[in-house]
């Protein structure tokens, strides 16, 4: 049993590869990634259940859950914002790349890979400045959702946790603690730009 979860953190890359802070810091962004990702699946799962039952009991019992319009509204909010802070992480939010694509200077190249992670570690950090405000300022209210009595700060939590992960995210893409192709959830793009221009070069065109 041991060695098969051993086998499992080295498989989803849970163990430290580098060693000093480096490696540490490493391996904290890949179990909090692992950990959102985990939140994601479950939201998911639960979400199409509770849609699945909902439909069920309506068309076949004639009834229905009174939170079960409540409840997957939440779970699409949770899914959704820790889909976007996944996105970040793997760079695959659409871009468009014509300009860049048709670069040669490969510190334009970088300048221009700096410029986005900048925007981006901004966008994080409105995500989880002003998100954990309203949310802190909601924890005064007494006031709380319909259907199922839960506070109302709850709805707007994801947005600071994304907002934590893109910024995290962010800052050691830019101090270069990660590397761009490192990535956790996809495969490295092809640059089908700069494949045609290497194809060309060994030709001589």
């Amino acid at each position: 049993m041991s060695e098969k979860f051993n086998e499992w953190l080295r498989t989803n890359r849970l163990v430290k590869e580098e060693k000093g802070f480096k490696g540490t810091l490493i391996l904290v962004d890949h179990w909090a990634h692992k950990v959102v990702l985990t939140l994601a699946e479950i939201a998911e799962v639960l979400m199409l259940a509770i849609l699945f039952v909902t439909v069920l009991m309506r068309y076949v019992f004639n009834t229905g859950i009174g939170w079960a319009e409540e409840v997957p509204r939440l779970l699409v909010i949770l899914f959704s914002f820790i889909a976007c802070a996944i996105g970040v992480r793997d760079h695959m939010h659409i871009s468009v790349t014509v300009i860049y694509s048709r670069l040669k200077s490969e510190k334009i190249k970088r300048a221009m890979d700096v410029f986005s992670e900048i925007c981006t570690l901004v966008c994080g950090l409105v995500l989880l400045i002003y998100g954990y405000r309203y949310m802190h300022r909601l924890m005064g209210v007494t006031g709380t959702l319909p259907m199922t009595g839960w506070p109302t700060w709850i709805q707007y939590l994801p947005a600071p946790l994304a907002g934590f992960l893109m910024t995290f995210d962010s800052i050691l893409f830019l101090t270069g603690v990660l590397d761009p192709d490192d990535l956790l959830y996809s495969e490295k793009e092809i640059d089908y730009v700069e494949l045609v221009r290497k194809r060309d070069s060994k030709e001589g065109k």
